[in-house]
């Protein structure tokens, strides 16, 4: 018998964290949030796989994170990047009220404990 798995070589630590230190911290926060919004979006079932991934207990977990990030990032990083992330936030916030069968009480949705009640 041969060994089929594939060798892999050791991980360039120095290398990703001169990468790391490169990258603004801006850009850090930014990318966080869109990595939030797009896993949210999936358990929302809002993707072309629609209700295959849909999983509202780990899409609320996603948005309140999301929310919690915008609010303790909203004096770190300019409205130029914030504004488009609250309103991706706040579609995602609809979308969840809309895909929830007995929908949360006004302020007690995801995230809105951050952002205030979210209406349609």
């Amino acid at each position: 018998m041969s060994d089929t798995t594939p060798h892999r070589e050791p991980a360039d630590f120095d290398a990703m964290t001169r990468d790391i230190a490169e990258v603004p911290a801006v850009e850090v926060i930014v990318t966080v949030a869109v990595n939030l919004m797009s896993a949210a979006a999936v358990k929302l079932g809002l993707t072309e796989d629609g209700d295959e991934h849909k999983d509202l207990d780990e899409a609320r977990k996603l948005v309140h994170a999301l929310a919690g990030l915008m609010d303790a990032s909203a004096t770190e990083i300019s409205s130029f990047h914030a504004a488009p992330l609250r309103d991706g936030l706040k579609s995602l916030q609809l979308a969840f009220r809309e895909a929830s069968l007995v929908p949360d009480e006004p302020g007690q949705g995801p995230g809105e404990k951050y952002t205030g009640p979210v209406y349609g």
